[in-house]
């Protein structure tokens, strides 16, 4: 079973279950934990991150069944899906395709909505094949120091790169080899339709400066909150509005 922290548990409610992104851990979210005190929370450590690092994910589906035992093994009734990145893409699969009872509601931050165009999907399979084979056979923190000069880490610092860097590195590079493939967005099902169904309320967090994902809620008018002074990784770059944006959210869901 995946590895899970809970914390404020003495508090009652609904939870809050907290999804990392690739190369994370459940541990990036304690600053945002510690500034919602008021609600119980469940860190999950994603397939092949953390203390799950020795078990597989083999797509959208199994995912969906690995959070589901893990939210009935902690006796979870009631509780809002938070996502970052890859969390945040796994957290919307689930949302809109899974046996969802108790799911009170969903914050997606910087997540991709998925492909909708075979070329598009052939390209991007392509391209996590690439990285997850450079992953497998090249040392780890010559792949993250090209990782991190991806565009969508354009507005990052030298400094701020070299700390993630380092951060990433107690990673298990076959594992996110084999996460990155599994959970390509070429194998993502397109949920920008889904999402619009959706009966529970919806936010999408974006850091101000991640030009990619505001032009992805653009362009499916996705209910944005924008979040100042952030970039892509939104939550790690800018900790209080994003807890503060997280709260008004909560509050709007009653």
């Amino acid at each position: 079973m995946l590895a899970a922290y809970r914390d404020n548990q003495h508090q009652s409610g609904p939870w809050l279950i907290w999804l990392h992104g690739l190369l994370g851990s459940a541990d990036e979210w304690q600053p945002i934990v510690d500034l919602c005190p008021n609600y119980p929370s469940l860190r999950i450590d994603l397939p092949g991150h953390g203390a799950s690092s020795s078990i597989d994910c083999h797509g959208f589906a199994d995912f969906d069944q690995q959070l589901a035992q893990v939210i009935q093994h902690h006796g979870i009734s009631q509780y809002y899906l938070i996502g970052y990145s890859l969390g945040a893409r796994l957290a919307m699969h689930y949302a809109c395709y899974y046996q969802t009872d108790g799911l009170c509601g969903l914050i997606i931050e910087g997540g991709n909505v998925g492909l909708n165009e075979v070329a598009l999907r052939a390209q991007r399979e392509k391209n996590d094949h690439q990285w997850a084979q450079r992953f497998r056979f090249e040392p780890i923190e010559i792949v993250l120091n090209d990782w991190y000069q991806q565009a969508v880490f354009a507005h990052l610092t030298a400094n701020e790169r070299q700390q993630l860097v380092l951060l990433r590195q107690q990673n298990n590079p076959q594992s996110v080899a084999n996460i990155l493939e599994n959970t390509s967005l070429a194998k993502q099902p397109f949920l920008a339709d889904k999402l619009s169904e959706l009966s529970i309320p919806f936010r999408y967090f974006c850091g101000e400066r991640d030009q990619k994902f505001r032009s992805v809620s653009q362009q499916y008018a996705l209910p944005i909150t924008l979040i100042n002074n952030a970039g892509h990784n939104a939550h790690r770059e800018n900790p209080h509005d994003y807890a503060t944006a997280l709260h008004h959210f909560l509050s709007l869901c009653g």
